[in-house]
């Protein structure tokens, strides 16, 4: 955990959110400004900056995190999501603790 990060106080229950899953490995919860009719932020408990570094040093979160996401896509939005990971400033990461978007619903198209 990291005292200034923003995910690891919402994960420790110090700031509110609106969970929608939670386990051993991960916390997931309802993004505050949404982009799709389901928009979940995917979280490991366990702090690195990006997705890349979470995948050097805890591989079982990363897993942990892409099955939290298909059981919270298999509850609302028949199992179909997107899964993006912004990684670095540049590429609209704001918060520098690893973590999935999950969208689903009508998202119009796909992105790539």
């Amino acid at each position: 955990m990291s005292a200034d990060c923003l995910f690891c106080s919402i994960i420790a229950g110090d700031i509110p959110a609106d969970r929608v899953l939670e386990n051993d490995a991960v916390v997931a919860f309802r993004d505050i400004a949404p982009k799709a009719d389901t928009h979940v932020l995917v979280v490991p408990r366990t702090h690195a900056p990006d997705v890349a570094a979470l995948a050097a040093t805890a591989p079982g979160e990363l897993a942990a995190m892409a099955l939290a996401a298909q059981e919270i896509a298999d509850a609302e939005c028949g199992g179909q999501f997107k899964w993006i990971f912004n990684t670095g400033e540049k590429a609209g990461q704001t918060v520098f603790h690893a973590h999935g978007h999950l969208l689903g619903g009508d998202l119009g198209g796909s992105l790539v």
